[in-house]
């Protein structure tokens, strides 16, 4: 979906502009397909994601929180999705205090 190579995947996802999980015992590390918006990483996901992982989570607990947190009008995914990411990261920012 992006057209690059797994290396740059792997050297994205450790740069926090992507986030990716093992979804079951013995599948490989995944990213979610929400992730990616015309080739491109979501808006506002890389910069919501270092927010998140500054605030001491990891990848797991970043998804995790974008599709189960419903403290929002919905879920942050579906607002990063409808480029509502300002109040994404806001939210992160407090919760990270």
């Amino acid at each position: 979906m992006l057209g690059v190579t797994v290396a740059k995947v792997r050297t994205m996802i450790r740069d926090h502009e992507l986030a990716a999980a093992v979804p079951s015992p013995g599948a490989g590390q995944q990213v979610p397909a929400d992730f990616i918006q015309d080739g491109f990483p979501l808006k506002g996901l890389p910069g919501l994601l270092t927010v998140l992982h500054d605030g001491g989570y990891d990848d797991r607990e970043c998804i995790a929180w974008l599709y189960l947190d419903q403290e929002l009008p919905g879920r942050p995914i579906d607002a990063l999705l409808e480029n509502r990411g300002a109040e994404v990261k806001r939210r992160a920012q407090a919760m990270a205090f």
